[in-house]
Order: structure tokens, then C-alpha cells, then sequence
């Protein structure tokens, strides 16, 4: 019986070898909302960082986070660090990359705990409307083998976030 158990459990384990191997390794995950505000003001909102403490998820999910900052605020260069000791936050840095004024954003995060990991995240505004602006913050990642098997999970969650951020953003700016 142990035996046969085993066999089972070692099968098991190797199909999920054999599906990590075949899955993809890099991934996007994007959240998309219509703010009923000029292109312009929202852009100006986004690119300071700061400001993240007002919308972001994942910041106010914690009210005793440390947060960090160097640099000069909508500028590149610009860091924002944090560290907590909620699990679900953690500790790491984004700094801005990138500035195309009025059209994106370009971020690399740098996940320290609760695993260390380097991503990149860009955030885009387009007028579609007069005083309509679509906000789209995408996040590019690399999962190494066998941990890639977690991208479905992974996806789900961070997508549900990134989701309620941008809810949170589109509260925000519309009730200004």
C-alpha cells in the first residue's frame, strides 16, 4: 500500500515537472479602467509616486508600513521604498525608469521579501474621451522552473489586486 502510495505522489510530482516545463516562464498581467477625468490631470496625479499612499493596494494594506523615498518625486530616478512586516506587502523598491510625459510610465520593482525578485511595470493614460482617460498598468515578470507552475495562481491574485488599485484610483480622482 505504501508502495502504491508513493507511486502516486511521484507521479504526480512529475506531471507537474513535465507541465512546468512547457508553461511559459515570462508573464504580463494588466488592469485597465476608464477615469472620468482629463488625460493630463491623471497623469500628473500618477507620476507621483507618492501619491500610490492615497490608491494602491498593496500600500495601504498596511497601516505601520515604512516607507521610504529618494529622489525627487515625478522625476526619474525617483525611488519609493517600503518594508513591513505583513507578509502580503513585504519589502522592496520601485524606481522610476522612464517618463514619456503625458503617455507612460516605466518602473522596475525590486521584491526583496517575502522573495526576492526584479520586475518591470508600466503605467499608460489614453484620452479616450474628452474628459475620459483609460489607465493601464501592466506588470511584466519572469518566473524561473519549476516555480512557474504558480503563474495561474499568481495571475489571479496579483490581477485582483492590480484591479482594486485601480478601482481605488478611479474613486479617488472622480470624487476630486
Amino acid at each position: 500500500m505504501v508502495k502504491i502510495i508513493l507511486l502516486v505522489v511521484g507521479g504526480f510530482i512529475a506531471l507537474l515537472l513535465i507541465v512546468a516545463a512547457i508553461m511559459k516562464k515570462e508573464y504580463t498581467i494588466s488592469s485597465e479602467i476608464v477615469i472620468n477625468k482629463p488625460k493630463a490631470e491623471v497623469f500628473n496625479f500618477l507620476k507621483n509616486i507618492k501619491n500610490q499612499e492615497k490608491y494602491s493596494k498593496w500600500v495601504m494594506a498596511d497601516p505601520n508600513v515604512k516607507l521610504t523615498y529618494t529622489g525627487t518625486d515625478g522625476t526619474v530616478g525617483f525611488i519609493s521604498a517600503w518594508d513591513s512586516q505583513d507578509k502580503n506587502v513585504g519589502a522592496g523598491a520601485q524606481e522610476i525608469m522612464k517618463i514619456t510625459e503625458g503617455e507612460q510610465i516605466d518602473m522596475e520593482l525590486r521584491f526583496e521579501k517575502p522573495f526576492k525578485m526584479v520586475s518591470k511595470a508600466v503605467t499608460t493614460t489614453e484620452s479616450v474621451g474628452e474628459n475620459q482617460t483609460k489607465y493601464t498598468n501592466t506588470f511584466f515578470a519572469k518566473s524561473p522552473y519549476p516555480l512557474n507552475i504558480m503563474y495561474p495562481i499568481m495571475k489571479k491574485m496579483l490581477g485582483k489586486d492590480m484591479d482594486e488599485t485601480s478601482a481605488n484610483l478611479k474613486k479617488l480622482l472622480e470624487k476630486n
